[in-house]
């Protein structure tokens, strides 16, 4: 019997599964493909998930470049966001990485790891009872086989299996008059990069790299790697008819380039990757906006798409799902789970989802066309000129803007919050980062206050719990109870605070 089985290999799945694994559980993962995926889907991250990598020392194994560093500026339903303004407060932090290469990073970790990840097996049906969850699957060789776990996670997609088989709603709604298209080219003569992430245009002009909205769409060109642009296409009116061949049939170079003329009033002709790169053409007919009402119905859960889709940052929030659920469920299946320690897992995360939902409605709300919409932007623009307003929309769209319940709070520290990066120097002396500390999944306690009496407090729990003393110009509080999800659990001196605390999350040994 497997502790856990995982259903859906894509980076949710594997990050879930690379998380279980440093928290000392037996996941496996079953997923129907033979090979991972190859087509480019998500072309980054943004906002706190970038740090929960780093926490993992995966940050530069998914192409960053030293530590990470707060975006000097992004968008919020294509209008700038000019988050220098911000300084320290900024919340935003980018990693442009593929979909492709993060799945590549993650298959590879969950195989250091000792993960098992079985392809070519597609799951059928499952019945739970008390104790266990029977998945029945189809194995590589076409055989059918029952397996049995403690607990069943679906990261199976927007269509989940397991999610409609475990009878839990997913509502929301759907924009069916819009149409997403996405191509990667390559380079161009006609098209040549401008200062301030602008590109010019021949017969247009020097307009935005990102979110170039026009009364008939939204253009967007990214070229992080110069050899094959991303350009993409957002229409809301009717099509001219012929021109679209309706949602199964496969888009094509000349679609795209029809849809960027309409959107943007030139002809700018196309070209496919140079040789050997990878390709994508892909369409999207309606936008959809779902909520799973619940995370969990028995031993079954939820994480990542099977539980939230939108035309968002769906991907970063799947991951920091799987890093909330990961530890809970752990702690469960050891049978040291405070009460409610897992069902904690759907009330803080669905609180995001919704966040999530949210801010993508709205942003997709600021790039409809209309002249009510150009209004709205207008002044949505002057309102960002507000640090205050900037603060709210930056922490919102760096998924930085939920704050946990974990009860009594420091009022100058960041409980609830995600644990901000910190430059330490060990009592034996080590120089490091915060995140060097946090790689191995474990409860953190960091103590800066230099005496013994939080040691004392700690105690009962040392087999559990990480102590570490050290020093820190820039500590937001004496000492950070930190969660493995990142989180802080308390700050402050008070042994009694840190008791309750401690017992609250993690019980004592």
């Amino acid at each position: 019997m497997y502790d856990v089985i995982i259903v859906g290999g894509g980076p949710t799945g594997l990050f879930l599964a690379c998380e279980l694994r440093l928290a000392g559980a037996r996941p496996l993962v079953l997923e129907r493909r033979w090979e991972p995926d190859p087509a480019d889907k998500a072309h980054g991250l943004a906002g706190q998930v970038v740090q929960l990598l780093d926490n993992r020392g995966l940050f530069e194994r998914c192409g960053g470049r030293g530590v990470p560093e707060p975006a000097p500026g992004f968008f919020f339903g294509g209008l700038p966001l000019p988050l220098r303004a911000l300084g320290k407060e900024n919340p935003m932090y980018l990693l442009p990485v593929s979909q492709r290469d993060l799945e590549r990073v993650l298959n590879e970790r969950a195989a250091e790891l000792g993960a098992e990840v079985r392809r070519g097996w597609n799951v059928l049906s499952f019945s739970q009872s008390e104790d266990q969850v029977d998945v029945a699957a189809s194995g590589a060789d076409g055989a059918g086989s029952t397996l049995t776990a403690r607990y069943l996670i679906g990261c199976d997609g927007g269509g989940s299996l397991i999610r409609k088989q475990a009878g839990i709603a997913f509502p929301g709604t759907s924009d069916d008059d819009m149409v997403d298209r996405t191509a990667l080219i390559g380079p161009s003569d006609l098209v040549r990069p401008a200062p301030g992430g602008r590109v010019v245009i021949d017969g247009l002009g020097e307009i935005p790299a990102a979110f170039h909205r026009t009364e008939r769409g939204v253009f967007t060109i990214l070229a992080h790697d110069p050899e094959r642009p991303l350009v993409s296409t957002t229409e809301w009116e009717e099509h001219p008819a012929g021109d679209f061949p309706g949602p199964g049939t496969p888009m094509t170079l000349a679609e795209m380039e029809a849809s960027v003329e309409r959107v943007l009033g030139v002809r700018l002709p196309l070209s496919p990757p140079p040789e050997g790169a990878p390709t994508l053409l892909r369409r999207m007919c309606g936008r959809n906006y779902r909520l799973a009402d619940r995370y969990r119905e028995g031993r079954v859960l939820l994480a990542g798409d099977a539980a939230h889709v939108s035309h968002g940052p769906t991907l970063d929030t799947a991951l920091q799902d799987a890093a909330n659920l990961a530890w809970k469920l752990t702690a469960t299946l050891q049978g040291w789970a405070p009460e409610g320690l897992l069902d904690s897992y759907g009330t803080e995360r669905r609180a995001s989802g919704e966040r999530v939902l949210m801010h993508t409605r709205a942003g997709t709300a600021l790039l409809a066309p209309g002249d009510e919409v150009t209004a709205l932007r207008r002044l949505f623009s002057e309102l960002l000129g507000s640090a205050e307003t900037l603060r709210t929309v930056a922490a919102l769209t760096a998924g930085a803007d939920v704050r946990y319940d974990m009860g009594e709070e420091h009022p100058a520290a960041p409980t609830g919050w995600f644990v901000p990066p910190l430059d330490l120097t060990t009592d034996d002396g080590r120089t490091c980062r915060l995140a060097e500390l946090l790689g191995d999944a474990r409860p953190l306690l960091l103590d800066l206050t230099g005496g013994n009496d939080l040691a004392a407090t700690a105690e009962p729990w040392s087999g559990r719990v990480r102590r570490v003393t050290a020093t820190a110009g820039d500590a937001p509080a004496p000492a950070l109870l930190i969660r493995p999800d990142g989180y802080v659990a308390w700050a402050g001196a008070d042994p009694d605070g840190l008791k309750a605390a401690l017992t609250r999350w993690f019980s004592p040994d």
